[in-house]
């Protein structure tokens, strides 16, 4: 009998998958990628050893050759392969249908050598009929994918290895510099500074809690005197006053206070009432950024969590390939969600024609559907057994998917003017008309402030005339706030739309931006350190191009259109790298010319020191009674949390000596509490 070998990457995709082949066919898992350049000099094969490019990784000088290794925790799966594979009359791979996967399988090809038929079967989701249309449809492997992916990973180490080193030499040995890393990097730092240059204004307004046929509804102050009152967005970020040549009336405290007696004692009048009819349409179903940014708002994960979860559904054929940026959805899928609509809703709730989404990222790639519940019948999340994270993220992506089949959200959108005496006020509600997709789904917003668009806020039934009663005004005061920091899902969304990463680079850029110590999570906010504060101020200087979105963008691109075979790798690699203005001579011309004092500071405006980058991490120096002193920062301390009071604490402790705990009884010597590298001794 003949013996089929199918080549998976993990054990529970190869489970799910052998559940659908039948006799004759061995599923076995290469657990990912067999092979990578090497990441350490003892990982460098004695044939190489002599080398000048083996560290590296690729001979840049000739056809930029890489050198593969099996790692060794791999060297027993290569083997059971090769034993496998033995007697085996066919091999089929079925690595991930993207880029990488692509690469997966090539690798295999290399390791392997077979001498028997190789197919490569591709699919976007596991079930029968999905296995069954790619046994039927094999393919041959894609060179154009396999470029693109050999192109991805050699800009990513030539960048890496060429940069990381000066950052050690220029900054503080153990640094790292990315090709996407550094970009996320800098618009974390980007925002920070805007944040720590930002001044706050104050303003005030009134609010009034008014009354009309018993029922109660808020109004606002927004003009006195024909004149419109200052709001947060009058104000320069910069200075904290009213942005220059707006006519606005900026409203003290003695003003407001003033109206807010007088407007509680005059008669009120609604002038204009406005009713606009508003449709709204349901959102597309999910691409890999859209899951990570609503996972993230909704279910608070963690965007290397989401795609654990989703990898996880999707190798248990629960889901669809969970790494795409397409939001289109097959005909069967279609017809699937529809179905769901009807059964769960109603026909009422089901829009007149099925839905199409046409994906707008930049660079976008069509290779995938959107992320959807697997199969030609979407199971309920009741149906599925899941429990915990698994059942909450698969509820969203079905939630997602049904209701992008789901009928408009017809809204009025209600709008009423009042006067008293001179001021102006105005009331706003929402009324649904008929809730549509919101039965199913409503996106989610980085506003914390932000109502959801299903919350509806009533007015009562006014007319032009109207008298309502006045129950209460409060005048309230306003400090305008800072831009806020951006959160994984932000990220991801900033990233997305900038052109930068992919979807199976997203969530390990945020991992790795913070494993590395240039960013530290908190309350759901990316903060950066003050070694990304010196690290993107050097690349900024030297190096603009690498921190630059649309430089890196481009770069995206290129490899996109690699994958489709419109340019060639190798050239587009020597562009890059070598020549004069390559990245090569760039390092070694700028090298000369970076001062590593200037680039180990970072000063900001509000601090009577400076920070600086030494060897066991931050610490403040300046200069206090005719000494020079300093202080190490707490390694989790960040620019934001370092106050003028702050500083003089550190200091005052740091004058002080350390404290004593007591005295050893052995050596009658003092104990004292210590901060070293590693934290309190």
């Amino acid at each position: 009998m003949s013996k089929t070998l199918v080549i998976v990457e993990s054990p529970t995709k190869a489970k799910t998958i052998r559940g659908f082949l039948p006799r004759g066919f061995q599923v076995n898992a290469s657990m990912g990628h067999v092979r990578d350049l090497p990441n350490s000099a003892s990982e460098i094969p004695a044939s190489h050893k002599g080398e000048p490019w083996a560290k590296l990784g690729v001979n840049t000088a000739d056809q930029f050759q890489r050198l593969y290794v099996v790692p060794k925790e791999k060297k027993k799966v290569v083997r059971e392969l090769k034993d496998a594979l033995k007697t085996a009359d066919q091999l089929l791979l079925a690595t991930d249908e993207d880029r990488e996967g692509e690469s997966i399988s090539w690798h295999l090809l290399e390791l392997l050598k077979p001498k028997v038929p190789v197919k490569r079967l591709v699919f976007h989701e596991i079930t029968q009929e999905a296995i069954d249309r790619a046994l039927a449809q094999p393919r041959h492997l894609d060179q154009n994918l396999v470029q693109a992916q050999e192109a991805r990973r050699v800009l990513d180490r030539l960048v890496g290895y060429t940069l990381s080193p000066l950052l050690w030499k220029k900054v503080a040995y153990g640094l790292s510099a990315g090709r996407v890393q550094s970009v996320a990097v800098r618009l974390l730092v980007q925002r920070e500074r805007s944040r720590l240059a930002f001044r706050s204004g104050s303003y005030w307004d009134l609010k009034a809690q008014l009354e009309h046929q018993q029922q109660a509804f808020e109004a606002r102050l927004t003009h006195v005197a024909g004149t419109r009152i200052a709001t947060g967005a009058d104000f320069d970020q910069n200075t904290g006053a009213v942005k220059a040549g707006l006519k606005v009336r900026l409203l003290e405290e003695q003003d407001a206070r003033a109206l807010e007696e007088a407007t509680a004692r005059q008669p009120w009048q609604v002038t204009q009432v406005q009713a606009k009819p508003t449709i709204r349409r349901p959102v597309a179903p999910f691409t890999t950024s859209t899951l990570q940014q609503e996972a993230n708002r909704k279910l608070r994960l963690p965007a290397r969590q989401t795609m654990r979860t989703a990898q996880s559904l999707y190798e248990n054929g629960f889901i669809t390939y969970m790494r795409t940026d397409s939001v289109h959805l097959s005909e069967q899928a279609v017809a699937a969600a529809r179905h769901c609509v009807a059964e769960t809703f109603g026909a009422d709730y089901l829009s007149p024609k099925p839905r199409r989404y046409a994906t707008k990222s930049r660079n976008a790639q069509e290779a995938h559907e959107a992320i959807r519940p697997a199969g030609e019948r979407f199971r309920t999340p009741r149906e599925t057994g899941l429990d915990g994270v698994e059942l909450s993220l698969y509820e969203l992506i079905w939630m997602r998917t049904v209701a992008c089949q789901m009928a408009d959200a017809r809204l009025t959108m209600l709008t009423a003017q009042l006067e008293v005496g001179e001021a102006r006020f105005r009331a706003t509600g929402k009324r649904i008309d008929f809730a549509g997709f919101f039965r199913a789904y409503v996106e989610g917003s980085d506003d914390p402030g932000a109502a959801l668009e299903s919350r509806e806020v009533l007015l009562p039934t006014l007319k032009e005339g109207d008298r309502p009663g006045c129950r209460s005004v409060e005048a309230v005061d306003h400090q305008t706030q800072p831009p806020a920091r951006f959160s994984e899902a932000a990220l991801v969304q900033r990233l997305e739309a900038e052109g930068v990463g992919r979807p199976s680079t997203y969530a390990s850029i945020i991992s790795t931006v913070c494993d590395r110590g240039y960013a530290q999570l908190e309350a759901n906010a990316l903060i950066p350190t003050f070694t990304a504060f010196a690290v993107t101020a050097l690349l900024e200087e030297h190096f603009p191009d690498l921190v630059d979105t649309g430089f890196t963008a481009r770069m995206e691109g290129t490899l996109d259109k690699i994958s489709q075979g419109q340019v060639q790798w190798l050239p587009y690699l020597k562009q890059f790298y070598c020549g004069e203005k390559g990245l090569e001579a760039e390092v070694s011309h700028q090298e000369q010319s970076i001062d590593s004092a200037t680039f180990r500071t970072v000063a900001l405006e509000q601090l009577p020191c400076v920070v600086r980058i030494g060897k066991f991490g931050a610490y403040l120096e300046a200069d206090h009674d005719g000494q020079n002193v300093k202080a190490n920062l707490p390694p989790d301390m960040t620019p934001a949390d370092l106050s003028p009071e702050r500083v003089r604490e550190l200091y005052q402790n740091k004058l002080a000596g350390p404290e004593a705990l007591g005295v050893d009884p052995e050596t009658g010597e003092s104990v004292y509490l210590l901060t070293g590298q590693y934290g309190p001794y």
